[in-house]
């Protein structure tokens, strides 16, 4: 009898959480087929139907005030309408251009910028984190907590960087997001590929010679991966801003979850195959009645990390977290589980059945991140964030080129959507880039 060695290390207490975990990937494999099925027409008046209903079980909840709405009332509503990051950046009266990068594994990415003011401004590049996309950085209420906005009205050129396999890089030059080899890529390809390669395009099609670096959680990671494997790199950044930087996260909140994607990271594939996680979970968030759906992912970060998302207001959960949602790959998933469970910032481990034998036969590489990164680096972090495992940083980050900075009371997505971002957060990013703000003169 075939057995699968994975499943047998099972405790009893795990396995319903196994069998809930399939019954849901099921589920969610059949409607996203069932929706495939129907015709775009169809799917888009049933989707226009349910909007409106939205709105109309909105009011009736929430009687309409008499008094005139706030201008982050107003950009709230805009916001939740909004279905890209050009109809996003509108609201606040700004455009960006898409840019086109081609990594050297023949994916193509879209970035996008902000225009400078002025030719030869230093160049600033965000980057997002897991599930992630571009969006995440222009989701606030008020304009001037939108920290591109904030750069760009001091005078730099702002980039802002996307993931392969994402909502606005689902392109390759020979695969097509349907085949499986599509899906074949962690934190490593990030790291190998779509880090210097975007990095590469900003700097010689703006002329300069450096940037500064700016990274939200795995933004981050994928950057302190980069830099530790690419020694190039490091002369291209002069500054590093890692914001809720996550590497070794020392685990899950739930402790069935944990304990479960710690006895088999690949347990993952099991229950979600080889492409991409939840392909409906955009569907979902356009059509689910917006409080609704913001119940819904309080639950499961509560679940997953035990975040109580306090400093970020109702109304700012239901403008950020309608754009929360962007794809990835199960296998990038499965890279952080094997870093979970090893708690070393490792590179992809292909053959995790034969590493974590007991005779140990291989030995998965580690990033060398504390003798390769030579790039000023502060980390911006909440101190109650279940991710960012700070004691962990002095062993695997250089001493002399690393600052901390520990924001009180706050979690993960407090560090980009919280209500007092522009004076608790916004000001230590500012002073460090004052602090290293490079000479702006064209390298052309």
């Amino acid at each position: 009898m075939i057995t699968l060695p994975f499943l047998g290390r099972l405790s009893l207490s795990e396995w319903p959480v196994v069998v809930i975990s399939l019954l849901f990937a099921y589920i969610e494999s059949v409607i996203s087929i069932i929706t495939e099925l129907i015709p775009a027409p169809v799917l888009g008046f049933i989707t226009s139907l349910l909007k409106y209903l939205h709105t109309n079980a909105f009011r009736l909840v929430f009687p309409k005030d008499e008094t005139e709405p706030t201008d982050a009332e107003l950009n709230q509503r805009q916001l939740v309408k909004a279905s890209n990051i050009h109809d996003i950046c509108k609201v606040y009266g700004f455009e960006v251009e898409d840019h086109i990068v081609e990594t050297k594994d023949k994916y193509l990415l879209t970035i996008h910028r902000i225009p400078p003011k002025k030719k030869d401004s230093p160049v600033v590049y965000l980057h997002h984190g897991l599930l992630m996309c571009s969006d995440i950085w222009f989701l606030m209420n008020r304009r001037d907590q939108n920290l591109p906005f904030i750069l760009h009205d001091l005078g730099y050129d702002v980039w802002l960087g996307n993931n392969r396999g994402n909502k606005y890089s689902a392109k390759h030059l020979v695969l097509k997001p349907s085949e499986t080899k599509f899906w074949d890529f962690s934190i490593d390809e990030f790291a190998f590929y779509d880090i210097p390669d975007s990095i590469n395009y900003a700097l010689k099609t703006s002329g300069a010679e450096t940037l500064t670096y700016i990274g939200f959680s795995q933004g981050s990671a994928q950057a302190f991966a980069s830099l530790s494997i690419n020694a190039e790199l490091n002369n291209k950044i002069n500054l590093f801003l890692a914001l809720a930087p996550a590497i070794t996260p020392v685990g899950l909140h739930h402790r069935f979850v944990d304990a479960l994607i710690k006895s088999s990271p690949n347990i993952m594939y099991l229950i979600f195959g080889k492409k991409t996680l939840l392909p409906t979970a955009s569907f979902w968030a356009s059509i689910i009645y917006p409080p609704l759906f913001v119940k819904v992912i309080d639950v499961s970060i509560k679940m997953l990390f035990n975040w109580k998302s306090k400093n970020i207001d109702q109304s700012q959960r239901i403008s950020s977290f309608k754009h929360l949602y962007s794809p990835t790959s199960v296998k990038c998933i499965v890279h952080w589980f094997q870093i979970i469970r090893n708690g070393s910032f490792q590179l992809f481990d292909e053959n995790v059945s034969v590493t974590n034998s007991l005779t140990k036969v291989f030995q998965p590489a580690t990033f060398p991140t504390k003798t390769n990164i030579k790039v000023p680096v502060k980390l911006i972090y909440g101190d109650i964030d279940s991710l960012v495992n700070i004691d962990k940083y002095s062993s695997l980050l250089p001493a002399e080129l690393t600052e901390a900075v520990a924001i009180p009371a706050h979690e993960h997505l407090d560090i980009i959507w919280g209500r007092d971002v522009d004076k608790l957060i916004f000001p230590h990013v500012l002073k460090f880039l004052a602090e290293h703000r490079p000479d702006s003169k064209s390298s052309t």
